[in-house]
């Protein structure tokens, strides 16, 4: 027995759901083999092969909660894009902003008269004083560390083990077993000297944070305010206070991601918590798919900003100051965003969401109980994840070594096959406004049918 499962009877009934994955889907398959001819790794993008089965569905049809693929068969999404579509598929009231603005304009350029409301409405939810956009949250995160660097002369950024920050090149690292820092598994150095740009530490851990900004060569600490990517790890008690009392001290802007955890409500896991960061991302659905994120910045780090980089004047000579991008800010981004903030990511929607986020976590729990498996789930908001033991964990790197590749596979293809969509890359899901008691209850009970083959 391995993590209270018998591991041999889970890849002989991986194999089994292989085979029943095949059966279930061969106009993906055929449609699979045509986009080998076509793209890099069989997919527009490389991530969408590492779903459970032997190819990618192909899906004909997004609604709500709900998918439909090309051979016919219905899923209920918990994945949600892995965030992008967390309010939902083809959100009424996104769609028609999208649909109306795409008419009269989609990129100019110039500003239209959704910026003001959507500013405004940035301020009045996240408490930052000045914002801009981008077309990712890894944009987001990669022009803020630009600027803490030019505002601060310092070069290195402080990232935390087993982080997620989309691909900024320089927290693509981790600890390896004799505790030094490398290039993270699967991803190349690509000319970037890490011991140069990044200091890495544990996620909680106070007295390491202390000792590497001690150096006095940190531009900024970026972080998610709970750790979600790797299983999710939550802040130790008193750790945000100790954060934010060591980068004060040290005089190094605090940049909080809330990419993910703006599952916790209609301010993210800052609002809720009453967090003070200097720079704020969050990206991936506040704009229903249309490609967007934003970055904020307090008072203080404006102003230190505009000293570096003062506002244009006309008549000088253009300076894209090393960072934007063409598309970033354009007019359908605003439409998208105005109907998401103020329609969609509404507190009647949240709490909607965050109750079938606890039904499902006491019905996980209840099944770990009843199989008497050394797991066990923790919920943010509307986002739940079940994880290989038997508290949460402390940090990055004790997730990371919880983790079990065959398990999560068979987990995942065994819902899938059955029409269950979880998050490929770990154990999450993710609640939106569309879902349904009877979805979570669906859910709950097709877990506990797949670990009843593999248990005792």
């Amino acid at each position: 027995m391995t993590l209270g499962l018998d591991l041999e009877r889970v890849s002989a009934r991986y194999q089994a759901e292989l085979q029943l994955f095949a059966e279930c889907h061969p106009r993906s398959a055929e449609l699979y083999q045509e986009n080998l001819k076509h793209w890099l790794y069989g997919a527009p993008l490389h991530w969408m092969q590492q779903w459970p089965g032997l190819y990618p569905i192909m899906v004909a049809d997004a609604q709500g909660a709900t998918l439909t693929d090309v051979d016919g068969n219905n899923y209920v999404d918990f994945a949600l894009g892995d965030t992008g579509a967390m309010f939902g598929h083809a959100q009424p009231a996104v769609a028609a902003a999208i649909s109306h603005q795409v008419r009269h304009g989609s990129t100019l350029m110039l500003p239209t008269e959704d910026s003001l409301w959507v500013g405004k409405e940035l301020v009045r939810r996240f408490g930052l004083p000045y914002w801009q956009v981008t077309t990712s949250a890894t944009d987001a995160n990669r022009f803020v560390l630009r600027l803490c660097r030019m505002i601060s002369g310092r070069e290195k950024i402080l990232v935390f083990n087993c982080n997620y920050h989309g691909s900024v090149d320089e927290s693509q690292v981790e600890f390896d077993a004799a505790g030094q820092m490398i290039p993270r598994e699967g991803v190349h150095a690509n000319g970037l000297k890490h011991d140069a740009t990044t200091r890495l530490v544990e996620f909680n851990d106070l007295p390491a944070l202390e000792a590497a900004l001690a150096h006095g060569d940190i531009a900024a600490v970026l972080t998610e305010p709970f750790m979600t990517n790797v299983g999710m790890v939550p802040p130790a008690d008193g750790f945000h206070a100790g954060l934010r009392e060591l980068t004060r001290r040290y005089d190094v802007p605090l940049v909080i991601d809330e990419t993910h955890t703006i599952s916790c409500g209609p301010s993210g896991y800052s609002g809720e918590h009453g967090l003070e960061p200097d720079f704020f991302v969050l990206g991936k659905c506040i704009a229903g798919g249309i490609p967007t994120a934003v970055w904020g910045a307090s008072q203080a780090m404006a102003e230190r900003i505009w000293q570096v980089l003062p506002h244009f004047q006309p008549g000088q000579a253009i300076n894209h100051f090393g960072f934007g991008g063409t598309l970033a800010g354009n007019a359908l981004q605003m439409a998208a965003m105005r109907a998401t903030f103020g329609e969609v990511m509404t507190a009647a929607n949240y709490a909607h969401m965050t109750a079938l986020a606890e039904r499902l976590r006491e019905g996980v729990q209840a099944l770990i109980d009843k199989h008497r498996l050394p797991w066990h789930v923790t919920r943010i908001g509307a986002r739940v994840e079940y994880l290989f033991m038997t508290h949460a964990p402390r940090n990055g790197g004790e997730a990371h070594h919880a983790r079990h590749g065959l398990i999560e596979a068979y987990l995942h293809l065994y819902l899938l096959n059955r029409g269950v969509l979880l998050t490929p890359f770990h154990n999450m899901l993710l609640m939106c406004p569309a879902a349904t008691a009877e979805n979570v209850d669906l859910h709950n009970r097709l877990l506990d049918e797949c670990l009843t083959q593999v248990t005792g």
